[in-house]
Parts: structure tokens; sequence; C-alpha cells
């Protein structure tokens, strides 16, 4: 076998065909995924554990270089964590539950913009038939017992916040030994101990851009919305903060709410404002201004970032969307950046910006 070689070879010393290499490897990616999108339940939790871990550890060494003894900076980071987290789900809480209570005096006013709808449709040529028998089938009313269940699964959404409460302080009492644990495997595999660096510094980049970005925009949004009468401003600029972690559509599932409650409350105007007034902020903002910091930050191309959202996505579900960038960081840690002899599949991941700056050093 060529030096340098990465085929499988079989106990007689005979290569087996690259044909075979590429389905056995195919074979083993799908049930990879396979094991990862059952154990999506215990997958997506701990892995959000160990971002907000990554995310937050300079906190407690940045105190412990001020003489903070290592215990107490990271019970203190623990619990403002705690605080943070049980802040945002019970003001999510309280807000779904009181959209539960406004949605019911919206349905008149949703049926006669239905009713509308379907006229100007059938002065389009749209058969009146068909657009009332497509307009049957819409039901607002529903839009109650959709909240219903949504709140039937906080008991669900309760389980995962103390799992993942659990999880977070059990790996930052660990973080304390991260450092020599890291010395071992440089001492064996330096490349393993570089890629999980760059994992890191990554990761805690990204996030901070995002964090950084988001809070400015969710903030903005409520100004916003508070000016122009839309309820719920809190909970959409919560929203809007969530989904600036989901790259590509971030803005249009941030947008969507909103936009469909303005329409509820004052009509088309009042909807087409709030989509100008998010067009106008959080579009420059979070595609515009933030990509060209979070390209520095992660280095992926935009293709690869619009497919880990799809795939990550459908692997672990919701959360997926949201670790997008930070799951597809580690996997390429893992299985790029380790291992030498794979490093050029990097070429394909990592953007424009990103290979001219490796091409020109």
């Amino acid at each position: 076998m060529a030096i340098g070689s990465t085929d499988p070879v079989e106990p007689g010393g005979n290569q087996l065909p690259r044909a075979l290499t590429v389905l056995l490897g195919m074979a083993a990616v799908v049930v990879v995924v396979g094991g990862m999108r059952a154990a999506a339940w215990l997958i997506a939790p701990t892995f959000l554990a160990l971002v907000i871990v990554i995310a937050t550890n300079p906190v407690p060494v940045w105190l412990v270089g001020k003489g903070v003894p290592r215990w107490l900076a990271t019970a203190a980071l623990v619990v403002l964590v705690y605080a943070v987290l049980i802040t945002f789900a019970v003001v999510v809480l309280l807000s779904i539950a009181r959209l539960a209570t406004i949605l019911p005096q919206y349905a008149s006013r949703a049926d006669a913009l239905l009713a509308g709808l379907t006229h100007e449709l059938a002065r389009f040529g749209i058969g009146p038939e068909q657009v009332k028998n497509a307009a049957g089938k819409v039901d607002f009313g529903k839009l109650t017992g959709v909240v219903g269940s949504l709140l039937s699964g906080v008991a669900s959404v309760g389980t995962n916040l103390v799992f993942l409460l659990a999880l977070l302080l059990f790996i930052s009492v660990e973080t304390g030994a991260v450092g020599t644990r890291m010395a071992m495997v440089a001492d064996g595999h330096p490349e393993a101990a570089r890629a999980l660096r760059e994992f890191t510094l990554g990761t805690r980049s990204y996030l901070v851009v995002s964090t950084v970005f988001g809070g400015i925009v969710a903030v903005l949004d409520v100004i916003a919305l508070l000016l122009l009468g839309v309820p719920l401003p809190i909970l959409w600029g919560l929203l809007a903060f969530v989904t600036n972690y989901i790259p590509t559509i971030g803005f249009v599932l941030g947008v969507i709410p909103p936009a469909l409650l303005a329409l509820l409350q004052g009509g088309w105007k009042l909807a087409v404002t709030v989509v100008v007034v998010y067009c106008v902020l959080n579009f420059v903002i979070q595609s515009i201004i933030q990509p060209r910091f979070v390209g520095d930050a992660v280095g992926l191309s935009v293709t690869v970032t619009l497919l880990s959202l799809v795939f990550w996505t459908w692997v672990i579900g919701a959360l997926g969307a949201i670790l997008a960038i930070p799951l597809t960081l580690l996997a390429k840690a893992v299985l790029v950046d380790c291992d030498p002899n794979a490093r050029w599949a990097g070429a394909f991941l990592v953007s424009d910006r990103v290979s001219r700056t490796r091409i020109e050093s």
C-alpha cells in the first residue's frame, strides 16, 4: 500500500477497492446519523450546556486571575447562568399564556380578513368555489387550541430545563481540569489538541458576536413594536434574540409572528409597517453587518452554513437550528482538522475570505 494512503487493508495485505471504501464510509455515516437522531433528546441539551460553558468559561478564568477561589468563581457563574435561563423561561411562559388569552379576541377580525382576501382572489380569476374550499379549511379559531397544546408541552420543556441546569452545573465543575486534560491530549495527539482549541475559540467568538448583535436587534425591535402598538413586544423581542442564532433564515422566523399579530391588530397597513421596520433593523444588522463578523469568527462558507442549518435541524430538532454553527465546527474539528490526510476537505468548507487569507499567508 502506498505511503499516506487511508484506504482499508485486508488481512492478506490487499487494498480494498476505493469504491468499496467510499460505500463503507457512507454506510457508517448513515448509522451514526441515525443513532444521533434517536438520541437527539440527550445530544441537544448536552451540547447546548457545553456551548454555554465554552462561551462563559473566560469569566471564571478572569475571576481566578483576580484572586477569587476557583470554586467561588464557578459557583458565581453557575448562579448567574441559572438566573438568566430561568428568567428567560418564565418570561416566555407568561407571554405565551397571555397570547393564549388574547388570540380569541381576534377570531372575528381574522375571519373578516380572510373573507376580504377571498373576494380579492376571486377578482383575479380564481374560482369562488376553489377559494371557498380553501378558506373553509382555515379556522383561525383553532389558534387558541394550538396555543393550548403549546402550553400543555410546558411540562416537558420544564423537564428539559432541569436537565440542562444539571448539565451546566456538572460541566462547569469539570472545567477546572480542562487545561490538564488538553495537555495530555497534546502529548500524544497535537493535531487533535489544536483542532479542539480552534473549535473552542471559533464557537466562543461566534456566540459572542451573535449574542451582541442579537441583543441590539431585540432591543430595537421591542422599541419599534411598542411605538407601533403591537401586543407582546417583549415576547417578539426575545424571539428575535433567539432566532439571531439561526443562520440565514433567522430573520424570517423572527418577523412572521409579530407581523401576523399586527395584521390582526391593525390590518394590512400595520402588518406591512412591521415587516418594513424589521427589514430595516433586522435585515441590515443580521444580514449585512453581522455576517462580516460571524464569517471572521467561524470561517464557514455561506453554502456550508445553510446546509448545516438544514442538516442539524433534521438530526436533533429545533435546537439543531440554534446550534448548527457550533455543531458544524465540532464536526469539522473531529473529522477534518484532526486528520492531516483529510485536511484538504477544509478547502470546501471555509469561506472565500478565509481561503484567500490562507493562500496569501
